[in-house]
């Protein structure tokens, strides 16, 4: 008999002879049943540390590799089939590869929340301050004295709580516009609300971005179309337009109600809509009094609270171009 081959022996089973499972055969269903009982949980993945804590060998897992069964991704991650990772085993992917003391943070734990509608180039994982920084694929891992076990969500793919995570992912976000528009819409989404989300912004005590923040967070609340009118009166004054008139009480076919700003001379309107205005409840009464309005030959210009605080300058271009068409000039300011 030559070497290394395997012989399979016979025993009697009733009046059949049933061949038995080869040592081999009974390793590689070990093997799988223990990296899919980390793996199933986690899309599919699992870290080389989790595998060799369950029992598994460094030649167990090298020996599943050379067979094609399983593939490497990068130091530490393993998955059990062959095929590309899905969107949340590239989430596994990068924290497993961040070492055992990452989590995802920013945006990265809001897409793994399940926040739509955002691409972000990289992952962003964060460490405690002082941790060993290791390279993840795909990810930017960064030292951060804000990672606080608190913070975590304590199942599932390591990352931080999501009301946290939506303060956090406007704190580093590229732009004011990109800030705002991850805060709202973490909200709009339902993946917290804007009480937790206002209420992990009191967490910050030193930022430069922390009193736009608070800005937004007041506006997803609910509660600041008077702010924002008042914001309106402002900038009209800084831009050298004509000071409108607040809170018109108007009245149309389907009864009485108030107009946030209004321009009676020039026949302009401007309707302040807050958070609350993207939901399904407001939009059939938005589009009533709207429709009043311009039977009426008045032209309504819509600001929502997020274009007040991310895009400022393109709103109030247009609010001079309607201006502008009924008749006024910067002659008539002066």
């Amino acid at each position: 008999m030559s070497p290394g081959r395997h012989v399979t022996s016979r025993r009697r089973c009733g009046r059949r002879h049933v061949p038995c499972m080869n040592t081999s055969h009974q390793l590689r269903l070990r093997r799988s049943a223990i990296a899919h009982s980390v793996a199933d949980a986690q899309d599919g993945v699992a870290s080389r540390r989790q595998l060799l804590a369950l029992g598994l060998t460094r030649w167990d897992i090298a020996a599943e590799l050379r067979a094609g069964r399983w593939r490497q991704h990068h130091r530490q991650t393993i998955c059990v089939h062959t095929g590309p990772l899905g969107e949340r085993a590239r989430l596994w992917h990068a924290v497993i590869e961040a070492g055992t003391r990452a989590a995802l943070d920013g945006t990265g734990s809001l897409l793994a929340a399940g926040l739509k509608g955002f691409e972000a180039d990289r992952v962003r994982v964060s460490v405690p301050r002082g941790a060993k920084i290791l390279a993840s694929p795909g990810a930017s891992v960064r030292q951060t004295r804000r990672l606080k076990a608190s913070d975590l969500t304590g199942t599932g793919i390591p990352r931080v709580r999501t009301p946290v995570a939506a303060v956090r992912a406007g704190l580093w976000a590229a732009s004011d516009r990109q800030a705002a528009l991850l805060l709202t819409m973490t909200v709009q989404q339902r993946l917290a609300t804007a009480e937790q989300v206002a209420a992990a912004l009191l967490d910050v005590r030193r930022d430069k971005r922390r009193r736009f923040l608070e800005r937004v967070a007041l506006d997803l609340l609910g509660g600041a179309e008077s702010l924002g009118e008042l914001d309106v009166a402002g900038i009209c004054r800084r831009r050298g337009l004509p000071m409108p008139d607040r809170q018109v009480l108007r009245e149309g076919r389907n009864g009485r109600y108030y107009l946030d700003i209004v321009w009676e001379q020039f026949r302009l309107v401007l309707e302040i809509d807050g958070i609350h205005h993207a939901w399904a409840t407001s939009i059939v009464g938005d589009a009533l009094r709207q429709n009043d309005l311009s039977l009426q030959s008045l032209t309504v210009l819509r600001l929502p609270l997020l274009g007040l605080r991310a895009a400022e300058d393109e709103f109030f271009a247009q609010v001079e171009a309607g201006l502008v068409a009924a008749g006024w000039t910067r002659d008539l300011a002066a």
